[in-house]
């Protein structure tokens, strides 16, 4: 069978982007800017509010904003950088962890339902195995 690359490429994007919108809906997910943000801290550490606004590729008024909800919430501290005392690090505080896995966790459980209820194991055999493809396309 031959397939299409336009086609597919269309077809991939509303469907990831479909799904994508429907994790994020979860209820007691982080907004979408908000859940990124610590997403990124608890995965590289802590950052200045330029290079997180350049890793988001946001403008850095719109980070500020971002950091500025997180803070009052809670879930960032900001600390001194200890090599440029004119700039400050933000890293996620406990409460930020603990709200982020949180929020991991009700969209994998939504997930794990869905896929148990709704797939067949063989269904969930094909997925596993598109996985690598997917990180495939995602990493390149």
């Amino acid at each position: 069978m031959v397939v299409d690359t336009g086609t597919l490429a269309h077809e991939l994007r509303e469907t990831i982007g479909r799904l994508v919108r429907r994790l994020r809906a979860e209820p007691g997910t982080l907004p979408v800017p908000q859940g990124t943000v610590l997403a990124r801290l608890d995965r590289e550490g802590s950052a200045g509010a330029s290079d997180l606004a350049a890793a988001e590729r946001m403008r850095p008024q719109s980070m500020a904003q971002i950091v500025r909800e997180l803070e009052s919430a809670g879930l960032i501290s900001r600390r001194p950088d200890p090599d440029d005392g004119r700039r400050a690090l933000i890293e996620i505080t406990p409460a930020g962890l603990e709200r982020l896995h949180t929020a991991r966790a009700r969209r994998e459980g939504w997930l794990t339902e869905v896929l148990e209820r709704e797939f067949t194991a063989d269904e969930r055999d094909t997925l596993r195995a598109a996985l690598s493809l997917l990180r495939r396309l995602a990493d390149s």
